[in-house]
């Protein structure tokens, strides 16, 4: 491995295996951008930005062909989180157990955590965020005095963040470690913009 080349070092997992209530009935992750994008599909776009290795955690009844990615010219790796169904922290779980295991991942450095939701993050977040990462190190970026997305998580966390569950998130993990925190400070409100609800959706961003 290149260590000169930060993205090389890092894996972005694209969490889209929720159900997403808060959207309605219809899948959030086909939803329609603006520019004629699927949500999903503009995510993973935007997420190329911080590392060519790339895995979509989804559920167990998903597939490229049924995101709308199949024709994608770079289609990411899928992994299934069986554990879907119970929430964020059961597919973190599932994913993160999954890397571990995975022969190929061997020489990744940290993980990158990036909500599917979130098309909007600047390339040049990405890359401030990719060369940051390291083993021992928890990075986010921070927008306006909070922290946002993507989180990377280094590979010292990845056997902790295995054993999460339910519907909470990796919070408690980044809770549990705060020596370990990086927060750089960006100029991106991209960071805080996931689309949750059809509103969000028409225009094309939703701060919290």
């Amino acid at each position: 491995m290149n260590r000169g080349n930060a993205t090389e070092r890092v894996v972005t997992l694209m969490m889209a295996a929720g159900r997403s209530r808060r959207f309605g009935p219809a899948d959030k992750r086909l939803a329609r951008l603006p520019d004629g994008r699927f949500l999903l599909a503009a995510s993973l776009e935007a997420s190329q930005a911080l590392s060519a290795r790339g895995v979509l955690v989804v559920g167990p009844d998903a597939s490229l062909a049924t995101l709308g990615l199949d024709t994608m010219p770079e289609a990411p790796r899928l992994l299934v989180a069986p554990r879907a169904d119970e929430g964020l922290g059961a597919s973190l779980g599932d994913a993160f157990t999954r890397l571990l295991e995975d022969n190929e991942m061997r020489d990744v450095e940290a993980a990158a955590v990036w909500l599917g939701d979130m098309p909007a993050i600047a390339p040049s977040t990405c890359r401030r965020l990719a060369g940051a990462a390291a083993p021992e190190r928890i990075v986010r970026p921070r927008h306006a005095g909070r922290p946002g997305h993507p989180v990377l998580f280094g590979r010292a966390f990845w056997p902790r963040l295995a054993t999460l569950s339910g519907a909470q998130g990796a919070r408690g993990v980044i809770a549990e470690s705060p020596h370990a925190c990086v927060d750089l400070e960006v100029d991106d409100p991209g960071v805080h913009r996931d689309i949750d609800t059809p509103a969000c959706l028409a225009a094309f961003w939703c701060l919290d």
